[in-house]
Parts: C-alpha cells; structure tokens; sequence
C-alpha cells in the first residue's frame, strides 16, 4: 500500500500538501454530485408519465421521467466510484501519517485531512492556538514530503 503514496504526475513527485488535498476535492466532488442526485430525484417525482394510445413509427423516445431516472442511475454509479477512490485515498493518506514519529503531527493531519476538520476544531481538540496549528501544520508536512520522497516508486 505504502508504495502506492508517492504518485508522480507527468514525471514530477506530488507535495504532501496537495496530496493531502485531493481527499477534501474529491470529497466536495462527492457532495456535489449528491446534490445534483436530490435535484434529478425532485425532478422525477415531479414528472407524470403520459400514456399514448397511437403508435408513432421511428425512435421510441424516452418520457422526461426515464430522462430524469436514467441520469440518476448513472450519477449514483459515478458516486459510488468516487466513494470507492475516497476511501481507497484516505487508506493511503492513513498509512502515509502512521509514518511521521511526531504524535503531533499525526494527530494534526489525521484531525485535518482524514476527518475533515477545520483549523479552529484542530487547534481546540489539541489546545493550541490556531496560528500554532499553522506552523506545526507546516513541520508535519515537511515531515510528510520527507517520507514521500525516500519512498521509492515503480511508476507504470
């Protein structure tokens, strides 16, 4: 698993930072397509499905409410893949902090990008001060990019 932590984008190592950061995007990611599932799901309860006795030659077109459930049953499956993803990102980012020695620091970046807490809530669970937060912030992920780059990738 660890092996997989160090991701290259076009040949260049990623920071801890943004690394650390994609969990929170692809979080917002998931909740805006959630909203976007509620709008689809409101629109089709609102549609009626209207029954035609004629038959019509050609392409059998679909009612607005097939419309409406087919893109909601494609956006859940997307959803689903992107749960998948977050989960799968946060078990690396989990295994990439249980290697900084400083319990601080791992509580830090455990508070903060696996719990999605934000600075305030970090800095009153630890009792520091949030400008105190920043700079251990900052020396957690000096620690966090030092471990990145001794780990060693066979990129395919």
């Amino acid at each position: 698993m660890v092996a997989s932590i160090a991701i290259r984008q076009e040949g260049t190592m990623v920071d801890a930072k943004e690394y650390f950061s994609r969990s929170a995007k692809l979080d917002e990611t998931i909740n805006s397509k959630l909203q976007q599932v509620a709008v689809l799901r409101d629109l089709a309860l609102k549609t009626t499905s209207v029954l035609q006795t004629d038959k019509i030659q050609g392409t059998k077109q679909r009612s607005p409410m097939e419309n409406a459930l087919v893109k909601l049953m494609s956006l859940e499956e997307e959803i689903n893949t992107d749960i998948d993803s977050l989960v799968d990102l946060k078990r690396e980012l989990a295994s990439l902090i249980a290697r900084i020695d400083n319990p601080s620091y791992r509580l830090l970046l455990e508070l903060r990008y696996l719990s999605g807490r934000t600075w305030d809530e970090v800095a009153a669970m630890m009792g520091y001060e949030v400008s105190w937060i920043y700079r251990l912030h900052k020396k957690a992920l000096k620690e966090a990019n030092r471990i990145l780059e001794d780990t060693t990738i066979e990129y395919i």
